[in-house]
């Protein structure tokens, strides 16, 4: 995750509450590798079936999910570990009928901190102050375009946008710290700047882009996917924005960390500078380093974007005995630059701090896995 606002202000909205403050020149120790953020994929189930959704969610899924003894057994064992914060997500966690007895056992507690990842159209009033009541520290609500028809489409259900829209606003009017969370492909980057400013006029805190990955029902719009010339487009849009809106909204992007290189080249005015730009990225994490994701099956991922390794399965281990420097499959993630073997990638001066971008987009257009992510334009 790029924290763009960070990175052009010094300066951020919800990141800063809930990390404390860091920047440049006091990079976050929020979290570490062994004691990462967790991305709970809680439910295959989804009331949408959108186009990109990395797990293939949807109203019929049918594959195994843990069951609630297990699911209250393993929010336990976060809690016991103390870990530093804990993001509901699925599938649409707001289906899954133990997820509010799963956010009652994190209430009270300074860690970890607890928020949602939600399409936001199940976000009523009611469930709203529940969240609120629960200590819930964010809400990131996902919406593509400030079109209806065209979030509809990507969505894959009609009258999803007006749905949204109306939790959205359930959530700010009930004192929550909400986000929007855009998917950009090569079809909506000349609309992010339009969004950047929907997001605040809706009172939201904070604007995260995802860029489009190749994974779930991902692949099968690759050819979606932005183009390099686009992204270094947007990067430059972004910093504009950061600064526009500076206290109000912060800006994020993930599944791009080459766009946190670039940004630091066009903001240092010596390498010096440079330098430190790079150990606030470093500070960040990245898929299995200071970051991991629980499967609704159990298995535990280097996080949510990656579901071709495993590094462990709750069904048989517990979290501590993954979350460990003896567990070699975690070992690979946390040294995950050290794998990268694409000729940019594997020669990059900033790989260590990168991690070589989309593990899943190198190995769908460039057809390995460990080979270089074809966006990066850095």
């Amino acid at each position: 995750m790029i924290p763009v606002s960070v990175m052009v202000n010094d300066e951020g909205t919800v990141s800063t509450k809930i990390k404390g403050s860091f920047n440049k020149d006091r990079p976050s120790t929020f979290s570490s590798d062994v004691r990462p953020i967790v991305f709970w994929n809680i439910t295959y189930k989804c009331n949408l079936n959108c186009k990109h959704c990395y797990i293939n969610a949807s109203p019929n899924a049918s594959k195994e999910e843990l069951d609630e003894e297990r699911l209250l057994a393993i929010a336990k064992e976060i809690v016991g570990l103390n870990l530093p914060l804990v993001i509901f997500t699925g599938g649409e966690p707001l289906i899954k009928k133990e997820f509010w007895s799963l956010a009652e056992i994190f209430s009270g507690y300074k860690r970890p901190k607890v928020s949602l990842s939600s399409n936001g159209t199940l976000l009523g009033k009611e469930y709203a102050k529940r969240l609120k009541d629960l200590g819930f520290a964010y809400v990131g609500v996902s919406l593509d375009s400030v079109k209806p028809d065209v979030h509809d489409s990507f969505r894959g259900y009609k009258g999803a946008f007006s749905l949204t829209l109306k939790g959205i606003r359930n959530a700010i009017d009930e004192g929550l710290d909400v986000g929007i969370r855009t998917t950009v492909t090569r079809w909506n980057v000349d609309e992010i700047s339009e969004m950047v400013d929907f997001s605040a006029k809706l009172g939201a805190k904070r604007f995260t882009l995802y860029i489009l990955d190749s994974i779930g029902r991902g692949v099968d719009i690759s050819q979606d996917l932005p183009t390099k010339e686009q992204l270094k487009y947007l990067a430059d849009v972004l910093i504009e924005k950061s600064k526009e809106y500076k206290s109000k909204l912060e800006i994020l992007v993930v599944r791009g960390n080459f766009f946190g290189i670039y940004i630091a080249k066009r903001l240092s005015r010596n390498e010096e500078e440079m330098e430190r730009y790079l150990k606030l990225l470093q500070s960040q994490g990245d898929c299995g380093r200071k970051t991991i994701s629980i499967y609704p099956d159990g298995k535990v991922k280097p996080c949510q974007f990656i579901d071709k390794y495993d590094i462990g399965d709750l069904k048989k281990e517990r979290l501590s005995d993954i979350l460990s420097t003896s567990n070699p499959r975690l070992l690979k993630f946390i040294r995950l630059s050290d794998n990268l073997r694409g000729p940019k990638c594997s020669t990059c001066r900033f790989k260590h701090i990168c991690g070589g971008g989309s593990r899943n987009r190198a190995m769908v257009i460039n057809g390995d896995f460990w080979g270089d992510d074809p966006l990066c334009f850095v």
